[in-house]
């Protein structure tokens, strides 16, 4: 048999045949570098395929295109024998010698390329390959749908084909996939480099096909690291449970100390390309994911309602709230101009500039699943930072469809990431050197915690921690407007909410207001979030209920009077829900458990005042100091109301007084702990650093020192 030809003799071009191997580096998951393995690849005109793998640890990469031809010219000599064996043999490519090696180490995959050469030219176009006929993974699983259902392989391709036009398989390829699904075997492999793979958000065939980790049930919620949905490797996890019904919606893992260090090292990448982007580019990416918002506000409100209860009006309302942030997102770059002082020295000027920190996170509680992650990551990833955030494990949803809808707006893999968990994470966060800011909004205790821990590691922090909201009603204000008012605002969202007026002083007493107030929170429609008359839904969890009810309890065993009870209420249809009707406690004093604790329900406490100095007293005296409004048809009232009164934020017969974002959401300690508050020229101030240049251009011809020095004062 004659020998293989070397590469001069095959005819080649030696240029042809100098396809560069990918640069080596480290990535967050074995897939991330199996991508940007075969995206290389693609660009050279190659194609990958692995050659060995032991998933967890190793992965081994080769070129899947063979090596040059045997020599097919007949020798003069060759017999009729020689001649067959030769035709058998002689038409098959020989093994190209690439090979990249994939290895796992200290929770990163680091590559390394074995053999970066090659003895083949390159693929003129790389559809002519065989293996861009190969399905994805979401292909795959339709496939095994539609066969059970009975439909033949010619039926399938032409369903596929109505998602994915571009498809190039034929009805061997799904004969093939169906022997491999008889098999058991789910896992066909997927060339992704032959079709580039888009990030979760932007992939266009979502619109068609759920993701898988939405086709399973209960669903398990991934993590989101490097611009693609992650599957954690946790054995660990928490239900996510629909207040209404008890049902689980879906598991929430624990995310891995492994996983959480890939999410930080997804963002660190990222940074540096992301800081040196445009501001203009990162506003229109803000504009695109405005839009998508718009878009998908139906779909975000249900989430918001499946997971915490709140009724879907309230649920369009945090998201609304939250793109209005992001609406702000849209103009900073007029808000992150610096100064510029010219001439302050001969020849010397000076100027300052804003410079994103890096790393920065945020932890959110269940409150307002869209509006709070909305409140913080829009400003710190348009100011060019890259982000972690850790979504409330009670319900997690809104903050993964938001991710999915900023990587289809255009936000770079690696910028924005999420993490699931809990005391655990909050600690991972805290302590990580990578990480140089952290927000937070959530209970006392745990805001107090993470101001202090990460404080303790020189980090920045914004905590919005506790709230007892008061409302003033002075004699003279407007009967229906103020019960009006008072019930939206106490009862609205079940009562959980950060700036619920859950704390009436009546200056003059409560007797020409208790009737009008019972009549009006009687009237609320208690049910599910998703009933369309909705009113008032469930709180998140049986413990939240129980706490609630004890508070209540404790108060009437301290003499308080129960004006309204919601305690027993049993909506039909929904008889396992976690509901309270709307609870009405009077005669509460200063020194009742259920005043100073925040009860974080839908119960109005109610005392009384003798003067509007007594009052604004009250509301001074209490230990959380977020906001507090006054009703009055009186201007004095009004202005000594809004000097005297120690809180960050004061309404006047408004009943929240919770800011647009282009001013600031401010709240006074103790209710704030940490630097600098969120949203405005704050939330800016919070995200980037100062950096001052001084600078000089001219000619300098004189050695003389004197010239260098610059004005001492």
């Amino acid at each position: 048999m004659t020998d293989i030809q070397s590469s001069s003799g095959s005819g080649l071009d030696e240029a042809q045949m100098q396809m560069q191997p990918p640069p080596p580096g480290t990535f967050v998951d074995r897939e991330e570098l199996i991508q940007h393995v075969g995206d290389f690849a693609v660009s050279q005109g190659y194609v990958v395929t692995i050659k060995q793998s032991k998933r967890e640890r190793v992965v081994v990469l080769g070129c899947d295109r063979g090596g040059v031809y045997r020599n097919r010219k007949k020798a003069d000599e060759e017999t009729s024998a020689e001649r067959k064996r030769r035709k058998r043999s002689g038409s098959r490519l020989t093994n190209c010698p690439f090979e990249a090696v994939g290895k796992k180490d200290d929770g990163l995959w680091v590559l390394t390329i074995k053999n970066g050469t090659h003895n083949h030219e390159p693929l003129k176009d790389i559809t002519e390959h065989p293996s861009a006929r190969r399905f994805s993974e979401s292909e795959i699983v339709l496939i095994k749908e539609m066969t059970e259902a009975g439909l033949k392989p010619r039926q399938i391709l032409k369903r596929l084909r109505q998602s994915n036009p571009e498809l190039l398989s034929t009805p061997k390829h799904v004969y093939n996939v169906k022997a491999k699904l008889r098999q058991g075997n789910m896992t066909v492999r997927n060339f992704k480099s032959l079709r580039p793979e888009k990030s979760a958000g932007r992939d266009k065939h979502l619109s068609i096909a759920e993701p898988s980790w939405r086709q399973r049930y209960p669903m398990r919620v991934p993590n989101f690291i490097g611009g693609r949905l992650v599957n954690s490797q946790s054995f660990a996890s928490i239900d996510v449970i629909n207040p209404a019904t008890q049902q689980v919606v879906s598991q929430v893992p624990l995310t891995t100390n492994e996983e959480f260090r890939a999410a930080v090292f997804a963002a660190k990448r990222a940074f540096p390309q992301w800081r040196d982007t445009p501001i203009t580019t990162r506003q229109r990416i803000m504009f695109k994911f405005q839009e998508l918002i718009r878009r998908d506000i139906d779909k975000l409100a249900m989430s918001i309602t499946t997971e915490h209860g709140k009724t879907l009006k309230d649920a369009h309302g945090d998201v609304l709230r939250g793109l209005e942030v992001v609406e702000h997102a849209c103009g900073l770059a007029s808000l992150q101009i610096g100064e510029f002082v010219s001439n302050i020295s001969s020849g010397i000027d000076t100027y300052s500039i804003r410079e994103p920190l890096g790393v920065c996170a945020g932890i959110c509680p269940f409150e307002f699943p869209a509006m709070i992650p909305l409140w913080i990551f829009p400003i710190a990833v348009t100011c060019g930072n890259t982000f972690i955030l850790k979504p409330s494990e009670k319900d997690p949803g809104a903050s993964v469809m938001l991710a999915e809808l900023a990587m289809e707006a255009g936000l770079p893999n690696g910028v924005l990431n999420i993490v699931h968990g809990t005391n655990e994470i909050i600690n991972g966060i805290c302590d990580d050197d990578d990480i140089k800011a952290i927000s937070f909004v959530g209970p006392n205790a745990v805001g107090a915690y993470v101001h202090a821990r990460a404080s303790a590691k020189g980090k920045r922090t914004q905590s919005n921690i506790g709230a007892k909201n008061h409302a003033v009603v002075m004699p003279d204000a407007s009967v229906g407007a103020t019960i009006n008012a008072l019930v939206a605002a106490g009862f609205g969202g079940a009562g959980q909410k950060c700036m619920a007026l859950n704390m009436a002083v009546f200056v003059g007493g409560l007797g020409p207001w208790e009737e009008k107030l019972v009549e009006h929170a009687k009237a609320l429609k208690v049910t599910s979030g998703t009933e369309p008359d909705a009113e008032l839904g469930p709180v998140i969890s049986k413990q939240e209920k129980e706490r609630i009810i004890t508070l209540i309890q404790t108060g009437v065993e301290s003499g308080a009077k129960l004006v309204l009870d919601g305690r027993n209420i049993v909506v039909a249809g929904y008889e396992n829900g976690n509901f309270i009707g709307p609870t009405i406690l009077s005669d509460v004093t200063v020194n009742m458990e259920c005043y100073k604790e925040d009860i974080f329900g839908p119960v109005l406490l109610c005392m009384q005042a003798d003067s509007i100095e007594e009052a604004i007293n009250i509301v001074n005296g209490n230990k959380y100091s977020n906001g507090a409004s006054i009703f009055t048809t009186s201007g004095v009232a009004a202005r000594k109301f809004q000097t005297e009164v120690e809180v960050g934020q004061v309404g006047i017969n408004v009943p929240i007084s919770v800011p647009l974002p282009f001013s600031s959401f401010i709240s006074a300690k103790p209710s704030f702990a940490g630097d600098v508050s969120f949203d405005g020229k704050a939330g800016i101030q919070f995200y980037t650093q100062v950096k001052t240049v001084t600078q000089q251009w001219r000619d300098l011809v004189s050695d003389d020192s004197s010239s260098h020095q610059l004005p001492s004062s």
